[in-house]
């Protein structure tokens, strides 16, 4: 069986997101979507509250669920028993930059890391340029699961 983990801070989850977990779903027994922090971050959505919306946005997937992620990704992936990383790639800065992590989980932890590519509709998508559009009441609609859009802008105040 080959369980896969989809880490990320998913704030807020987008089509791209979910697009990436569907595509995963079809590939490995098990997806684990982790919902970390990033310390780095500042964020809008709790991490009980993404991980409830993302459970909403993938219930129709029946072998993804939805966990908090904590500490190294290699050493998470060694307690939930995973045995493969799924990323998903929108540019070449995205790659450029997941290689390295790439490399660097194969080195601590014998890591094994797939990408799936964004399709082109969802290659422009990122979580924080969501939020500012949606922070000036723009429709949203087409680039989130529709509770996500909910959600957004009621934190928004829209």
């Amino acid at each position: 069986m080959v369980k896969a983990l989809f880490p990320g801070s998913f704030d807020p989850f987008t089509n791209g997101h979910l697009d990436i977990a569907r595509r995963a779903a079809g590939l490995f027994d098990e997806v684990i979507i982790g919902v970390g922090t990033n310390l780095s971050k500042q964020y809008l959505f709790q991490t009980s509250e993404k991980i409830a919306l993302i459970e909403q946005a993938t219930a129709h997937l029946k072998n993804v669920s939805v966990v908090e992620m904590s500490g190294l990704t290699v050493d998470f992936m060694t307690k939930i028993d995973a045995n493969v990383l799924i990323r998903g790639l929108r540019n070449e800065k995205d790659y450029q930059y997941e290689r390295d992590i790439a490399q660097m989980n194969q080195e601590l932890g014998d890591v094994e890391t797939v990408f799936l590519l964004a399709k082109p509709d969802h290659q422009f998508l990122s979580s924080s340029l969501l939020k500012e559009v949606a922070s000036t009441g723009t429709d949203i609609s087409k680039y989130v699961p529709n509770n996500i859009e909910k959600a957004l802008n009621e934190k928004l105040g829209k």
